[in-house]
């Protein structure tokens, strides 16, 4: 299983960035998948997660901002960050769970005030 994730940047507050990630070595579309991120000094975390059938959850942090998306075809998983806010900078992982969990390298996403 691979993983590889792509989107990020520098971006000024206020603005988009849409990440993609795309897995390989995997029947993508019997397995939840997610995003995750880890800012300088903290616990990575969770960010956004869709199910199999599509339904997503957010955390508080970024409802109303963020929407994660997927397209089983291509095998892919999107996060469409909007109103992006200088505590978004961080390393954002894309995460797919079948006997184990299995990690993309991460993209960096640096949003500047």
């Amino acid at each position: 299983v691979q993983l590889q994730a792509f989107g990020g940047g520098l971006v000024q507050a206020g603005g988009s960035l849409r990440l993609s990630c795309h897995a390989s070595g995997v029947n993508f579309r019997l397995y939840p998948i997610g995003w995750y991120r880890q800012a300088p000094g903290k616990q990575r975390e969770l960010v956004a997660e869709i199910s199999t059938e599509g339904s997503s959850t957010l955390a508080d942090s970024v409802k109303g901002r963020f929407a994660i998306s997927r397209d089983n075809v291509r095998r892919m998983v999107y996060l469409q960050m909007n109103s992006l806010k200088v505590e978004d900078t961080a390393v954002y992982y894309c995460k797919i769970s079948r006997d184990r969990d299995y990690w993309g390298r991460g993209t960096l996403v640096t949003v500047s005030s």
